[in-house]
């Protein structure tokens, strides 16, 4: 099998498959904190300040994320004889490398042993492969040129493709895995 590869700039707060996953990922932790909140306050007077310090993390998180990625998650596909391999572009994982270096450090150096395990792990995501007969689930999203790729637990991979080269990605993961 010939490898075929592409490079693809995806807007990380307007791609259905990434707002998704954000959702779930940091939606439904703070949902359930705020719904504690709630439920343990007095009135909603005393809702104030935590409700605003979430929000304003919020927002200092897209921002960082407009100044420093400028909203794009730009990602490279590759699918090959071994299987799908997904990895961020070599400028924005140079970024990113530094980011998650940083979390790792100062959460070491600050005693704060969640900080740095959660800087470890996203460095460990940013080059990700499931092999082809690991593969046992398929999602296709045509109208968004992207095909979720499940293996076993917590291994999953979106492939996000063009608008020219998706038929063919999809037949090529069709033909692979039978799904």
């Amino acid at each position: 099998m010939k490898t075929i590869q592409w490079a693809i700039s995806v807007p990380i707060f307007r791609h259905p498959v990434i707002v998704r996953q954000l959702c779930l990922a940091i939606g439904l932790p703070f949902g359930i904190l705020v719904a504690a909140l709630c439920l343990m306050a007095d009135d909603l007077r005393s809702l104030v300040y935590p409700l605003a310090l979430i929000g304003g993390l919020f927002f200092l998180t897209w921002l960082l994320i407009m100044v420093m990625w400028r909203g794009r998650y730009e990602v490279e596909c590759i699918l090959d004889s071994v299987g799908v391999r997904c990895r961020t572009q070599k400028s924005q994982a140079r970024k990113n490398r530094i980011i998650n270096g940083l979390a790792v450090f100062l959460g070491l150096l600050s005693g704060k042993p969640g900080v740095a395990g959660a800087g470890m792990l996203a460095q460990a995501r940013q080059d990700q492969t499931i092999r082809w007969h690991n593969i046992r689930k398929v999602r296709r999203y045509p109208r968004i040129h992207t095909i979720m790729v499940h293996g076993g637990f917590a291994e999953h991979l979106a492939l996000f493709c063009t608008p020219d080269n998706y038929r063919d990605i999809d037949a090529l993961v069709r033909e692979r895995t039978g799904l």
